[in-house]
């Protein structure tokens, strides 16, 4: 929970959208995002303080597993979350790879003080991803990795990724939603994030 809780600091304290304050806690999502029990959540706005890079605006909308920051569990660093965006967004392998590698340097770097990152050889970010076939009603979806430092444990960690692109026509929206865990993708934990997007509603 401590760990969870400094991410959530980290993130809450980094990210304003233009002047106005963001209570994510009270920010009422037009659309259907579920949380299952013992989940946790948190909202924070787009553009992402830590990623000044990805030039989008709207929110991000996190799904965290019980397990995502116990060490031992085999939930750790199993999450999702939701990009709910400006207009219609074009999304291809290499915007993909270049917003990920932006988000994970970001990341790392907000939740890693300088003698931490001295004590340890750090590796930078890497991503890799390819179009699939489409599920679920995508416009778009791929696959792929996220090779990066893990800050919990100060070593290496691979994320498997699944993102799904959609838009929602009804008011000029796009959504992408990314499940992403260090389990391969047989493992029972994918089963739970992919649920979320089976039941997300861009509109409520």
């Amino acid at each position: 929970m401590k760990n969870i809780l400094l991410f959530l600091c980290c993130i809450i304290s980094l990210n304003m959208y233009g002047q106005e304050e963001f209570d994510g806690h009270t920010w009422e999502a037009p659309y259907h995002l579920p949380t299952p029990k013992d989940w946790g959540i948190e909202r924070f706005q787009i553009p992402i303080g830590f990623a000044p890079q990805i030039l989008y605006k709207g929110v991000e909308d996190i799904r965290f597993t019980p397990g995502w920051a116990k060490v031992k569990s085999e939930e750790y660093w199993s999450y999702a979350f939701l990009w709910y965006l400006d207009g219609k967004i074009k999304m291809d392998e290499n915007t993909i790879e270049s917003h990920l590698k932006n988000y994970y340097t970001g990341l790392f770097n907000i939740n890693t003080d300088s003698a931490k990152k001295a004590s340890v050889e750090i590796i930078p970010v890497t991503t890799t991803f390819k179009k699939v076939t489409t599920s679920n009603g995508d416009l778009k979806t791929y696959t792929g990795t996220i090779e990066m430092m893990d800050y919990l444990q100060l070593k290496p960690i691979t994320l498997n990724c699944i993102v799904h692109l959609s838009n929602c026509t009804e008011n000029n929206k796009s959504f992408i939603f990314y499940e992403l865990s260090p389990q391969p993708f047989t493992h029972t934990v994918w089963k739970n994030l992919k649920q979320l997007w089976s039941d997300f509603r861009c509109v409520k």
